[in-house]
């Protein structure tokens, strides 16, 4: 369905939903009176940049950018804010601890994202994901929460497996190239 308007779009934003600020002023033109409506625009200096890496230009040798919700990672990308800053260690009590962020895009600023940009934190975080997806893994699995509560209550076989090799680097290479014949890799074989 086709429909066309009386006017500009603006005329029908003004007529359905009025703006909130409405600058006008009378006019006489030629003997007759009139009403000019001034557009309202907005201008917002911010020092967006915060601690940056780089230099930043004099506030009166920056230009306007226009950011929407379209470009909005591309403006933080180009500006690169930056925080740099020191806060009580509560991990481990001692210290302070050094933050330093930098945004990149509006999801850089979600808790999981800073706390990847943040060494102690990163690692908590890596166990904490590995811990969900283990118990993700038991879900439903009698046997496995039983083995599991069996190594947390004896520090003897945590021990153990702690200083045991990862099965996983064992597998991906014991020395041996993978082209290599076993009497080669094995003296004992010879």
């Amino acid at each position: 369905m086709a429909t066309t308007l009386k006017g500009s779009g603006q005329k029908f934003i003004a007529r359905n939903r009025a703006p909130r600020v409405q600058i006008e002023y009378d006019v006489e033109i030629y003997g007759a009176e009139r009403k000019i409506q001034l557009p309202f625009v907005m201008g917002v200096m911010a020092d967006l940049a915060g601690k940056s890496a780089e230099p930043q230009p004099d506030v009166s040798e920056r230009k306007f950018m226009d950011i929407d919700i379209d470009n909005f990672d591309e403006r933080m990308k180009s500006i690169q804010p930056r925080a740099a800053f020191q806060v009580p260690n509560t991990l481990t009590g001692e210290g302070n601890l050094n933050v330093d962020v930098t945004f990149e895009s509006i999801d850089d600023f979600s808790p999981a994202t800073v706390a990847r940009k943040v060494g102690a934190l990163n690692e908590l975080l890596e166990a904490r994901t590995q811990l969900a997806n283990l118990l993700t893994y038991m879900d439903g699995k009698a046997g496995a929460e039983e083995l599991i509560g069996k190594v947390l209550k004896n520090p003897a076989l945590m021990n153990a497996l702690a200083a045991a090799p990862n099965p996983d680097a064992a597998s991906k290479g014991d020395g041996a190239s993978p082209g290599a014949d076993e009497s080669e890799a094995d003296p004992a074989a010879k």
